[in-house]
């Protein structure tokens, strides 16, 4: 398995599962099912929630611990855009980490969020690879978007939220949590919660 998600994302997205004790979490991407196994073991840490994950590579059936996926896990193999839109208005937590280009994100922002329920989280990845995403990137759609609509998110980017990263970075040396798991650091994703009428 090579891991996409950095450790404190991947940290944050556990223990924003575990506060948030989602029934139904949509994963689309999952590559070689590193994050799909972070959500997968909130929600057996949780007691409860079910995970559907969406991705035209399914190896992360063959990487995603028996274990932890358990019963909990469902696995749809194809393009999310072409396959059954049954998961939208039943979706308590999305997770987003597929095609990272501009026309992606359009599909998802004017065709899936618009019948997502108000309130619930959502994570983006790569968005913050670098200070500022590509102009015609999936970060950029997303982040005009949301400045469109006045929604603010929180990042631990380094690139652009260097005291967030260093603060969360000191708190895991003072816990004894700062060996690595895996090398990355850019911790690119962004998370916010779906307004009313998006």
């Amino acid at each position: 398995m090579r891991p996409q998600l950095d450790d404190v994302e991947a940290e944050i997205t556990y223990l924003l599962l575990r506060h948030e004790r989602p029934d139904l979490v949509t994963e689309i991407g999952s590559r070689g099912g590193w994050s799909t196994t972070w959500i997968l073991r909130a929600l057996a840490d949780n007691g409860a929630g079910r995970l559907l994950t969406m991705d035209l590579d399914a190896s992360a059936l063959m990487t995603v611990p028996p274990e932890v996926a358990g019963r909990r896990w469902e696995f749809r193999k194809g393009d999310v855009r072409a396959l059954p839109a049954d998961w939208i208005t039943a979706t308590d937590y999305l997770f987003v980490d597929a095609d990272h280009r501009q026309r992606f994100a359009r599909w998802y922002l004017t065709t899936v969020f618009p019948s997502l329920r108000p309130g619930i989280a959502v994570s983006v990845h790569d968005v913050f690879r670098r200070a500022r995403p590509w102009p015609l990137s999936e970060g950029a759609e997303v982040l005009r978007a949301l400045a469109g609509r006045s929604i603010g998110y929180f990042t631990v980017a380094p690139a652009r939220a260097s005291l967030a990263y260093e603060r969360i970075a000191a708190l895991r040396r003072e816990l004894g949590l700062a060996e690595p798991v895996r090398t990355g650091v850019r911790n690119p994703m962004i998370y916010f919660r779906m307004p009313a009428g998006w």
